[in-house]
């Protein structure tokens, strides 16, 4: 029992609830009407009164209470009551009812399921309570109108009540009738937002499959029907915004303790959903039933229906909006998605409400955005019909339609993946329409706006509002791919964003999800399990198909057989008549006139494939009729009588074959079909106005089959079927189309569906796209289906991009330059900018160079900075973009810097301008303009520097203006400027003050954080418009070249690759520009260049780098190359400054500095040349080890360009000043340490012979450095210049002399291969060719003179280092040797000299194996002299030399010889001139030899041995009979006896010659025979003196002629004995000194050594006293011979 206290209805929280309520009810109800009712709600109110200790309910109870807290009787006891309140049908009874139920629901006290509607008793006490509700809802009265939705609005909130099946629906259409139907504008829009609500929870719940969601409340802007009158009350919109809050207000998280019922799943096996999924389909089913309610026909003007039509598209709307994840994995929630809400915008698609398209373009965006990946052959379909068929209509498209399409184009167009996936699952999809394309082409098209001249339904205003709006779109698609771009690149401030669907995926790698363009598309996998995410590489290859094929289409459309040609040959289709017939029967986009054509054409293959083609169709079970239809409706036919003939023909064969029984022979066919055409073409033809009749027709047909007649009755029926149903071929349309789009459809197959759809109906009316249409589209989606390119593709590569830029960026640059150049609109503009922008960042990135270049140059032209006087606020908005672009994009501009630079410069120079500054051509002034010039420039100094800087011509020129692409505006040519055009200019000056200057330096500072590429890049560009201002004729400007300076400044700190790189274009500028006609740019150029290495070298630079020199190498070559003595001077200048403030930093770039100055020592200016040598001079004295410190070539380009300076023509002392230099430079050299000494480890033969001149052969000796000196000074031993000459060679052997102890013995052998020996290297002396002495030139003696100079020098250098230089002794020795072959006596004789002061020097510290070698040498040298002679003999052997009174004779007696006698006579006397001169030569030099080999006995008597004796007596022995030679050529003789008497000149001393050679010889031998009796006696010296005296005596004997004879008959002779001539006198008077010698020599010999040798000299003896002798001594010395030498042995 409850107490007195307790509440009404008992303590428990139900009743505390309901005692409320059935008292109000009790109170409100009349007792005699509703008697039943106040005497339940008093026993319910009894019944809670006595429960209050009711215990807690049990969950797990098979039947809980439906009332929570509450027992069975007064829970149902209550909910009568409430029931019986509920059916009363009485506001103020049902009210309290209403609001008691709502609360019960509201607290969650209320438990059960709802499944049923119906009141029944089988059904549950709270679905009856809830049918109760719904019949409320319909008594039109408002406040129950609105008590029923919050009712129902609760229930569907409470998560322990679970509205199931039909009781969902019936909520739906409660909420739906009070909407349509309502009195209050109020509820109406209460029930819409009540019905949204309801929407939200139930597909909340689908989406997590619980009871228990967290759901947000709907608002009125959720709401889009702007046709609804109530939206615009702002009064009823807050009402049922506060309804809906109230009713939605409170927690949704339950309350401790109370149950809430767990998810369900179905019974049903094949269900495999929860109750929850399944009612949410099932209500999605019916809201997709409801949209698809149609007018009648009888009441067209259906505004309820149409009502109900846009809430329950809204409704959708919202459902596809709010749909999750697993809307797009479930196949049944995705299949109802295709089955209904598909159907239901096909079949209101033709409905042109505004609202219901508005709606239906907002559902199509969001099946796009969601459930694309699930959709694509629907979104293939609804995207023409929806979208491209309003875009593409131009010229009279409905307005708000329209601008509904843009709205939604722009809203696809900013989720770029949504505009990624059309591309690659249509435009790269063979059986896919271009969709991208097309967006992209219509745009266009609406951007152009309407063609001058075209008819159209748009004002001018609509038609710039589409303009703006295309354009805006445009710009909104090339921004997305950019976003892309730069989200999958990681570009900018992009970064891998992990979203929760990222995280399912992982989970679930099979689920594609984030489609909502916010996210990353995952891989989609096909069933079979292989990911069907596409490659850039089979992208490219299906795109190329695609491209390829449509080729091919279009040219058959054109001309049938090319077509197939083409295709054939690009392997597109196959080659057999079999795949061209399948080709033509299954490819959409064919044209069906063509088809026929082909298909009749008489050619063989043609034929082929027609009959390919009508034996692939099957006519069996067809009727007759039925298969004419069929086999037209793949193609026209053609109107060629042949061609329909071959056609009709093949037709009539097929269908006999397939239907063999139909007619007794093909011929019937082939007659019937053609009565058929004929009959089809009689009925349906306009033209025609006597119809056949069905007589006609009868009696037209008989005997066909075969002489008999056709059943009448089957004609007939034929008869009827063709005039009742025309049979259309393929290309009939009834439905003109717009050419691009027909063709595209037909590429489709779209073309007849779309054409189904009835586009101009009526305003407003609900009538729907009939059946066919349907089932032509449901055909298309099977047939689709079931093909691989289905599979929705998702690409996640950049390269896509690359392809969707080819097809949009041609139609995007003609938007954006058209809507730009004619629109001044802010909007427009600022669009076509942004647009730019965009496309400029991803053909950059995408290294698209065409196209990048295409934008890039366009925004350039629209900045107008080529004629600033026509300037406008969107020009300067063009400079702000490509300032823009050049911050932003810089890393990808490449070659398209090349036009933001020329913009920034043009606007620099419009800046200084509009300041009144002068212009840069008045401080760079070319000759030409000079005198032009000097005017503005002394106008420059009034008040106001603008008004007078418009006096300028430069300011004169800019106001004309120019073309974009001229390097110079406008000029004499121009007409005069107009005070208008120059207050325009001034005002468009002032424009550009919106971007500072500030702005521009910002690119050139931004350059540091260019990559490696684009800094190489922007710097070539730089130069390149540099040099375009520079070469200026009439204004040359600087301001390029200055940022050039800034540029390398800046970007000095990169790495050395890229740096060298970087200043590989700027050298080759500098170079360029430091060469130019224009004195004052080459002059400013090479002082900006001077700036610049100034600053370079500030940094220090590590050994063996090469950069210092590549930095100088421009002044260098413009040194080199200049023909400009001033730019030559500043050049020195610059350098001599460089290295006297920067010498501690140099390294490599001494090699430049030396090039400079060597190229200054050769100037042909004085000035230059003495400037360069005080540097050089400085360097040298004060600077040297820095040259050392650094790589040989540094010191060798030293050396070279002193060297340079001795060959100065301007001063001697210049000249002698660099050698001795050179010698100074030997001295620092050997002062700073670079010593060169043999390392012990590695001395090693192969080091010592190094033949290959390589002087680095121990670097870290510094050998290197010496090398080059001693080289260049003996370079300049061959000058022409005899001091330089001379000093030359004694500096050279001096610096070896002085410091040669500071090398080692591999270094010495490296100087004198690549130094001493090049000095003797030419020492031929033409011994082996002509004797060329009579053509000798005085190079050939100075160079001689030089070489004698050297060669002593050489001796005494080898002498003082004899021991380290020891291995080179023999080549020194054949050096020296080989100047005894000189054809020169002086040469030889110094040769000889020579050689006696190096034995000299080294006979000591030779050994016996060195004194062989050189003695060899000596003798071999010495042998090959008396080639000359053989020469001589050659000489003569040919010239006849006339006795001298015959000469004299001839020319008295022939005055007139013949001129040819005389020059040959005159040449062959001076051929005998000169052989004489040959001659006696060739003798001093024999005696020279013989002279030279005697000293050396003399000399060095004790340090020979018998080899090296013997070797000297063979050398004089071998001159001795050489001379004898020389004697017995007499008729050699005899003809230089002639000359000499001719040419009045001594004669050769030949007799002399050989007196001589014996007398040495005999000296010699004597000698040996008097020091060295042992020796002698070893050598048989006693023998070789008694051979050489019997020669001699012999010779003497002949001479005098009694020449010893054995034979008897000599003694005869002397009895008849003739005098000597003169001549033998003369030289018996000559050999008689020898003769003397000998035989005193004789007399002399020891008694036994005579007697053994007199059996030898007796008779020699005996005849020499018969003979005539020119002087008594030799008597004297006979008669002593016999009386002291002879006698006593006779006497004896």
């Amino acid at each position: 029992m409850a107490s007195p206290t307790a509440p009404l209805g008992g303590a428990s929280p139900s009743g505390r609830v309901l005692g409320p309520a059935l008292d109000r009810i009790i109170k409100n109800a009349a007792w005699r009407k509703h008697s039943a009712l106040v005497a339940a709600a008093k026993e319910a109110l009894d019944l809670l009164s006595s429960s209050s200790d009711y215990p807690a309910p049990d969950p797990a109870s098979p039947h809980p209470s439906p009332l929570l807290g509450l027992p069975h009787a007064a829970a149902d006891a209550a909910l009568h009551a409430l029931l019986l309140a509920l059916e009363s049908a009485s506001p103020k009874i049902a009210d309290p009812a209403l609001d008691c139920v709502a609360k019960l629901l509201y607290h969650r006290l209320l438990l059960g399921d709802l499944g049923g509607a119906g009141a029944g008793d089988e059904a549950s006490p709270a679905s009856r309570i809830l049918a109760a509700v719904l019949a409320c809802g319909a008594l039109a009265d408002d406040v129950m109108e609105l008590a029923t939705l919050r009712v129902l609005v609760a229930a569907a909130r409470c998560p322990t009540v679970a509205i199931r099946g039909e009781g969902l629906g019936q909520v739906l259409k409660t909420c739906y009738n009070i909407y349509l139907s309502s009195s209050s504008g109020a509820n109406q829009l209460c029930a819409k937002l009540a019905l949204a609500q309801v929407l939200v929870i139930v597909f909340a719940r689908v989406e997590v499959d619980s009871m228990d969601v967290r759901v947000r409340t709907v608002s009125i802007v959720d709401m889009m029907d702007v046709s609804d009158r109530s939206l615009n009350d702002s009064s009823i919109v807050q009402v049922a915004q506060g309804f809906i809050n109230e009713a939605m207000e409170g927690s949704d998280v339950p309350e401790p303790g109370t149950p809430v019922a767990p998810a369900e799943v179905d019974g049903k096996e094949d269900a495999g959903m929860s109750k929850i999924r399944e009612d949410g389909l099932t209500l999605f089913k019916n809201l997709c039933k409801l949209s698809m309610k149609f007018s009648t026909p009888d009441n067209p003007e259906d505004q309820m229906l149409l009502r109900g039509k846009v809430l329950s598209l809204e409704l959708l709307k919202m459902v596809v909006d709010n749909a999750g994840p697993f809307w797009r994995i479930n196949e049944k929630y995705l299949g109802a998605i295709k089955q209904y809400l598909c159907l239901s915008l096909l079949k209101n698609s033709a409905l042109s409400a505004m609202s219901i398209f508005q709606l239906l373009c907002s559902i199509f965006v969001g099946l796009l955005s969601r459930f694309r990946s699930g959709l694509k052959e629907e979104i293939g379909i609804f995207f023409p019909m929806l979208v491209l068929r309003v875009l593409e209509n131009v010229h009279q498209p409905s307005f708000l339609q329209k601008m509904t399409v843009l709205n939604l184009l722009e809203k696809i167009c900013k989720e770029s993946q949504v505009l990624i996936d059309i591309f690659v699952n249509y435009d790269c999809d063979v059986d896919a329409s271009n969709i991208f394309e097309r967006i992209v082409n219509g745009l266009l098209k609406t951007a152009l706006g309407v063609p001058p001249g075209s008819t159209t339904t748009l004002t001018t205003a609509q038609d710039q509002t589409f303009r703006i709006e295309s354009v805006k779109c445009l710009a909104t698609i090339i921004k997305s791919m950019g976003s892309w771009m730069d989200q999958q690149l990681r570009i900018g401030e992009f970064a891998p964003k992990v979203s929760e669907a990222s995280l399912i995926s992982i989970d679930n790698p099979n689920i594609l999800i984030g489609e909502d363009g916010s996210g990353i598309d995952y891989e989609l996998q096909s069933d079979s399990g292989s990911p069907d995410i596409s490659g850039p590489p089979s992208l490219e290859q299906r795109r190329a198909y695609k491209i390829e094929l449509q080729k091919g289409i279009s040219l058959f459309n054109r001309k049938p057989s090319k077509g197939i040609d083409f295709l054939i040959k690009s392997k597109r289709i196959g080659h057999s008549p079999e795949d061209v017939a399948s080709f033509l029967r299954n490819t959409a986009g064919l044209n069906a006139t063509m088809i026929g054509d082909y298909l009749g054409e008489r050619d063989e293959f043609p034929i082929k494939v027609m009959h390919a083609y009508v034996d692939a169709l099957n006519f069996e079970g067809m009727g007759f009729g039925e298969a004419i239809r069929y086999y037209l409706r793949g193609f026209r036919l053609p109107g060629e009588a042949q061609k329909i003939d071959r056609i009709m023909e093949k037709f009539a064969e097929r269908f006999c074959k397939c239907n063999p029984n139909s007619f007794t022979s093909a011929d019937t066919a082939y007659v019937l079909a053609y009565s058929v055409i004929m009959l089809n073409t009689d009925a349906h033809n306009t033209m025609v106005k006597d119809k056949m009749s069905k007589s006609d027709f009868i009696r037209n047909n008989r005997g066909i089959d075969d002489g008999k007649d056709l059943p009448e009755a089957y004609l007939s029926t034929l008869y009827d079927q063709i005039v009742r149903n025309e049979i259309k071929m393929s290309a009939d349309s009834s439905v003109p189309q717009n050419k691009q789009p027909s063709s595209v459809m037909k590429l489709l197959g779209l073309d007849n569906i779309i054409n189904f759809v009835n586009w101009k109906q009526a305003e407003d009316r609900a009538l729907g796209a009939n059946d066919l249409l349907i089932k032509n589209i449901q055909e298309k989606f099977k047939a689709k289906s079931g093909k691989s390119e289905s599979v929705f593709s998702v690409i996640t590569d950049t390269t896509i991009l690359r392809f969707m830029m080819e097809v949009c960026w041609a139609p995007m640059m003609a938007a954006f330059s058209v809507t730009l150049d004619q629109s001044d609109d802010k909007a427009a503009t600022s669009q076509c900018l942004q647009g730019f922008r965009s496309a400029v960042h991803v053909t950059s990135v995408m290294c698209m160079q065409t196209q990048r270049d295409a934008f890039v140059t366009s925004v350039a032209k629209f900045t107008y900075l080529h004629c600033a006087a026509d300037m406008k606020q969107k020009n300067v908005d063009a400079v702000k973009a490509i300032i823009s672009i050049a911050i932003e994009d810089g890393d990808y501009l490449q070659e398209a810097w090349e036009h933001v630079l020329t913009c920034l410069s043009r606007f620099e120079h419009l800046h200084l301008l509009g300041e009144g500054a002068p212009t840069d051509a008045s401080f760079l002034t070319v000759p030409l303009v000079e005198s032009e010039e000097k005017t503005p420039k002394s106008t420059t100094s009034t008040s106001s520097k603008r008004t007078n800087a418009l006096q300028n011509p430069a300011v004169m020129a800019a106001v004309r203006g120019g073309s974009y692409d001229s390097t110079t505006a406008k000029n004499n040519a121009s007409p005069l400027v107009t005070p208008e055009q120059i207050n325009n200019f001034i005002s468009n000056i002032n424009l550009l003050d919106q971007i500072g200057i500030f702005e521009l330096n910002h690119i050139f500072a931004h350059s540091q954080r260019l990559n490696s590429d684009a800094i190489v890049a922007f710097v070539k560009a730089l130069c390149k418009v540099s040099i375009t201002e520079l070469q200026s004729p009439t204004d040359p400007r600087i301001f390029c070249l200055t940022k050039i300076v800034e540029i390398a400044h800046y970007n000095m700190n990169r790495i050395r690759l890229v740096w060298t790189r970087i200043w590989k274009v700027l050298s080759d500028f500098f170079v360029s520009v430091g060469l130019s006609e224009n004195l004052s740019v080459a002059i400013f150029v090479m002082d900006s260049l001077r700036q610049l290495a100034m600053k370079f070298l500030e940094r220090e630079e590590l050994a063996n780098y090469n950069f210092q020199n590549e930095f100088l190498q421009p002044f260098a070559v413009v040194m080199q190359k200049s023909n400009a003595s001033e730019v030559r001077e500043l050049i020195v200048r610059c350098v001599s400054q460089m290295v006297l403030s920067r010498v501690n930093n140099i390294k490599s770039g001494w090699k430049s500095v030396f090039t400079v100055f060597t190229a200054a020592a050769a100037d042909d200016r004085k000035s230059i040349v003495l400037l360069a040598f005080e540097t050089m001079e400085k360097i040298v004295r004060d600077y040297f080890p820095y040259i050392t410190e650094t790589e040989t070539t540094t010191f060798t380009d030293c050396v070279k360009c002193l060297i340079t300076f001795t060959s100065s023509k301007f001063s001697s002392d210049a000249s002698l000043n660099a050698i001795a230099f050179l010698r100074f430079c030997a001295v620092k050299l050997a002062e700073e340490g670079f010593v060169s000494h043999e390392k012990e480890t590695d001395q090693q033969p192969n080091n010592l012979n190094s033949s290959d001149g390589n002087t680095a052969v121990h670097k870290d000796d510094h050998v290197y450095f010496w090398v080059p000196l001693l080289a260049g000074l003996a370079r300049l031993t061959a000058d022409s210049r005899p001091t330089i000459r001379k000093g030359a060679v004694e500096v050279l052997f001096d610096i070896l002399k002085d410091h040669g102890h500071l090398f080692s013995q591999s270094f010495w052998a490296n100087i004198f291969e690549s130094v001493i020996y090049p000095l003797f290297g030419n020492e031929s002396f033409t011994l082996n060719g002509q004797i060329s002495s009579v053509n000798s030139t005085e190079d050939d003696s100075w160079n001689f003179q030089t070489k004698m100079v050297a060669l002593k020098c050489l001796a005494d250098l080898y002498i003082t280092f004899f021991e380290v230089m020891r291995p080179e002794l023999s080549r020194v020795t054949s050096v020296v040797i080989n100047f005894i072959r000189s054809p020169y006596k002086q040469s030889a004789s110094t040769g000889i000299s020579v050689f006696q002061r190096l034995t000299e020097g080294l006979a000591s510290k030779l050994s016996k194996d060195e004194w062989e070698k050189i003695l060899l040498c000596f003798k071999e040298s010495a042998a090959h002299t008396f080639v000359v002679f053989d020469k001589i003999v050659r000489m003569m052997q040919d010239i006849e030399i006339p006795d001298k009174n015959e000469s004299y004779s001839e020319a008295e007696q022939y005055s007139d010889h013949d001129i040819y006698n005389d020059d040959e006579e005159e040449a062959n006397m001076e051929t005998a001139s000169y052989a004489i001169v040959r001659m006696k030569n060739h003798m001093a030099l024999q005696l020279l030899i013989v002279q030279g080999i005697i000293k050396l006995y003399e000399t060095h008597r004790s340090s020979l041995c018998a080899e090296h004796i013997g070797i000297m007596l063979e050398m004089l022995s071998t001159v001795a009979s050489h001379a004898c030679q020389v004697n017995s050529e007499s008729n050699l003789l005899i003809k230089l006896h002639k000359a000499c008497s001719l040419l009045e000149v001594s004669e050769p001393a030949v007799i002399h010659f050989e007196n001589e050679s014996y007398r040495s010889y005999l000296k010699l031998l004597q000698a040996l025979l008097h020091d060295n009796p042992s020796l002698s006696e070893n050598m048989n010296v006693e023998s070789q003196i008694m051979l050489v005296c019997e020669k001699i005596l012999r010779m003497y004997l002949i001479c005098a002629g009694h020449e010893p004879s054995n034979d008897a008959s000599g003694r005869d002779l002397a009895l008849h004995w003739v005098p000597l001539g003169t001549a033998k006198k003369e030289e018996l008077e000559v050999r008689t000194s020898l003769v003397l010698h000998v035989m005193r020599l004789l007399g002399g010999l020891e008694k036994d050594c005579f007697r053994r040798n007199l059996p030898l000299f007796f008779p020699l003896l005996a005849n020499l006293i018969r003979c005539e002798h020119s002087s008594g001594e030799v008597q004297l010395a006979l008669y002593d011979i016999f009386q002291s030498s002879i006698g006593p042995i006779i006497s004896a």
